[in-house]
């Protein structure tokens, strides 16, 4: 690679990587970690990679020319596929915040301009170095950009599910598609601006930045406020379990119509998961909050020890009984999210 090409390629590739960077830098609460955000960067070179084999496949039936193709549907094609991967975040509840949202969208953006804008330098080498920086400083943050305000889009759609009980909870397709309309409209946009690039690139730059520090300022009041209630209620549920006040509770009826069902032996083991339950979900949100007060995050020994006696309890009582008894507890997705983040942090290396 001579001289002058490795200058192409750090115009063209550095300025989505750093802002990359700087977006993990702020999620304050330390969730998303590096090792899920860099699989998500390779996640969206490999869909970088089928978009361009299905926009070729595409581009045979429509015969409107590059211009009109780039502009009313190659937006189409490439931010359904960009999308695909966080629908499955979405589905498996893996995404918690809104700034955990917004992080993956950006990083599965960035990783398909990187494969695009790196195709580009190697066909059309001899591009002059101003169209690199609009490729840099424009496309790449438009891509990754775009992704982002889906994610966070579906975010906001899907919220009240995701804080309503686990139990009722049904995946609808139909809430995503506000998010992936946006993401449509911003490249489609941006490719309508293919004649004025100077202009585009200064638009994404001031647009799409701010919108996404916005979205994290905001995040981050609204995630501190949405832990501290719940925490207060896992709080009082646990100290109605211990003083005996348990029984006389919703929740406590709840459960106990569920133990009545069971053989003796297995009614008390599932009384004894309850309250397991609820102090490892009441020990993820301090570990979350912990993570945002101070940065650091201490998982002990006895965490994984109670983590390891929760999990043995799920297999001892099944599959069908473990999710009975969350519908009981009144659990939400949230809640089983902060536990499966605590259980992922637990088990594997924290940066």
């Amino acid at each position: 690679m001579d001289g002058m090409l490795l200058v192409k390629a750090l115009i063209a590739l550095t300025p989505v990587g750093l802002l990359l960077v700087l977006f993990d830098r702020l999620d304050v609460f330390n969730v998303i970690r590096m090792r899920t955000i860099l699989t998500l960067v390779a996640v969206g070179a490999a869909i970088a990679t089928v978009s361009f084999i299905a926009n070729w496949r595409v581009m045979d039936g429509f015969p409107i020319g590059m211009g009109n193709y780039s502009r009313y549907v190659a937006p189409i094609v490439e931010e359904t596929l960009k999308a695909t991967p966080l629908l499955w975040l979405f589905f498996r509840n893996r995404i918690g915040f809104k700034l955990d949202a917004a992080i993956a969208g950006f990083a599965i953006g960035a990783g398909f301009s990187v494969i695009e804008n790196l195709w580009y330098l190697f066909t059309l080498p001899d591009t002059n170095v101003s169209a690199w920086l609009v490729r840099g400083f424009g496309t790449a943050v438009m891509h990754g950009g775009a992704t982002a305000l889906f994610a966070v889009i579906s975010h906001e759609m899907t919220e009240r599910q995701a804080e309503a009980s686990a139990a009722t909870y049904r995946f609808n397709p139909l809430l995503f598609l506000p998010g992936l309309g946006v993401a449509i409209v911003i490249h489609s946009a941006f490719n309508h601006l293919g004649g004025q690039p100077l202009l585009a690139m200064a638009a994404t730059l001031m647009l799409i930045p701010a919108t996404l520090f916005l979205t994290f300022a905001r995040s981050d009041r609204a995630a501190r406020q949405w832990l501290k209630t719940d925490q207060a209620r896992h709080i009082q549920l646990l100290a109605d379990i211990r003083a005996g006040r348990f029984p006389e509770t919703d929740e406590g009826h709840a459960l106990k119509a569920l133990a009545a069902r069971l053989p003796p032996q297995r009614a008390d083991a599932l009384m004894a998961y309850a309250e397991l339950n609820i102090e490892m979900v009441l020990r993820a949100e301090e570990l979350i909050l912990a993570a945002q007060e101070s940065g650091t995050v201490s998982i002990t020994d006895a965490d994984r020890e109670s983590l390891r006696r929760l999990a043995s309890s799920e297999r001892e009582l099944g599959p069908a009984v473990v999710v009975a008894v969350s519908a009981a507890l009144g659990l939400t997705r949230n809640d089983l999210w902060e536990l499966q983040s605590f259980r992922r942090r637990a088990f594997t290396f924290v940066r």
